[in-house]
């Protein structure tokens, strides 16, 4: 440890225990000790696994291709407390403990990064073969569909849903998605970009039914509204995800329009010395002007680091990034930076009907956000001018052969 990490290091004597052991969790938990926080860090998980990075449960480990994806963090070695396969069942504020089903456990400050929970599907709750894909045991259960190639339905077209499909697709399973809007990604993306990515699903293979809407679900069919009958060995629900914050109610903590926690711009809930992170919270964006619920991996990433500073007694800046995200879909990488929800300006970079193209939005002539497809320099120069605030010269930005970084006024 450095001598100045010495110097702002917090008192042995503080606790800090973090509730979940996902992303957020661990990393609000390695931030600590990264930041000086000589105290007991506690992290709390549900899941008896050892924390494990989830984006590839939908990728390798659904594949076969990897055991596991388990985070290289020596939690001994950094003097974490972990305590796994214990379920908190409520949290207690003005007492400063958290029940568990293994007691209660005091702190001195608590960080929830609890994250999100995935929607079911009506009805489908208790039906074998209705499977989600969240977790690494939800990986494992579905393993041996794809192993033994069989017909999958997926209900939603949205990211989990492209992305558990092109997995399927790969390897050699029929699969359909069925999707109740007119368009993949439409909670997403305009449809003027989504159009464009229609027919990926049949270059790959899968047959995509859009205006579908499940009626039930039987043995071996998924019946649809209109009365068609999809042969399914296995179904995969993908229909979005809520914040899990169940446990919250009766503790005072501040929640939003989404059930989503609450918090400043430094992370901070409306009880004292608790903090939330990652697809559990919303957050001020002055960037944007609104409150952003971010769920992607790399919220979860960068939040951890503004919460360890405000609790070892840093003045950290204001939380306020640039939300990215990336998925894989039918052999193509798609990378998204920023916030399109208030731009005024629309354009495309590259022939969308083709294997790479980007799509720029700005507001009052500044980029704010940018989708790239298979065009990787362009998300990174994005993402930086947008953190800049630069200006842009439209017609320069439209123009593909072009750095996006020239088009800079």
């Amino acid at each position: 440890m450095s001598e100045q990490t010495q110097e702002r290091a917090t008192p042995a004597g503080r606790r800090v225990v973090v509730v979940g052991a996902g992303m957020a969790g661990v990393q609000t938990a390695v931030a600590l000790r990264e930041q000086g926080f000589a105290g007991t860090v506690t992290l709390i998980g549900a899941e008896p696994h050892r924390p494990y990075d989830r984006p590839p449960l939908s990728k390798a480990v659904l594949l076969g291709k990897a055991d596991g994806a388990a985070f290289e963090v020596d939690f001994a070695a950094l003097g974490i407390e972990l305590r796994l396969g214990v379920e908190v069942l409520a949290v207690r504020p003005a007492d400063q403990e958290v029940d568990t089903a293994d007691g209660p456990v005091p702190y001195d400050a608590l960080v929830l990064a609890t994250g999100a929970e995935p929607i079911r599907l009506p009805g489908t709750e208790d039906l074998p073969g209705v499977h989600l894909l969240r977790t690494l045991d939800d990986a494992e259960r579905l393993r041996p569909v794809l192993a033994d190639q069989r017909d999958v339905v997926v209900v939603g077209a949205g990211w989990i849903g492209a992305e558990f499909a092109t997995a399927a697709r790969e390897a050699g399973c029929a699969v359909t998605v069925v999707e109740a809007a007119d368009r993949p990604l439409a909670g997403a993306l305009p449809a003027e970009v989504a159009a464009m990515m229609t027919g990926w699903y049949a270059d790959a293979g899968a047959v995509l039914r859009t205006h579908a809407r499940v009626a039930r679900v039987e043995p071996g069919a998924v019946v649809l509204d209109d009365g068609s009958r999809l042969a399914a060995d296995a179904v995969v629900v993908g229909i979005g995800a809520r914040p899990a914050t169940d446990r919250l109610t009766g503790s005072g903590i501040a929640l939003g329009d989404h059930r989503e926690i609450v918090t400043d711009d430094h992370l901070r809930t409306s009880a004292p010395d608790v903090y939330a992170v990652g697809d559990c919270a919303s957050f001020p964006s002055a960037r944007y002007g609104e409150r952003l619920l971010v769920h992607h991996w790399d919220n979860a990433l960068q939040g951890p680091r503004t919460v360890a500073a405000d609790i070892v007694g840093e003045t950290p800046v204001a939380y306020d990034p640039v939300p990215y995200f990336w998925s894989e879909q039918f052999g193509r990488f798609v990378q998204y930076a920023g916030h399109h929800a208030a731009a005024d300006t629309f354009l495309w970079r590259g022939d969308p009907t083709g294997p790479a193209w980007s799509v720029c939005w700005l507001r009052e002539g500044r980029l704010v956000a940018l989708l790239a497809v298979g065009r990787p320099r362009d998300l990174a120069q994005g993402r930086r001018l947008i953190e800049a605030g630069a200006a842009m010269d439209p017609a320069l930005l439209a123009d593909h052969a072009r750095p996006l970084k020239a088009a800079t006024l």
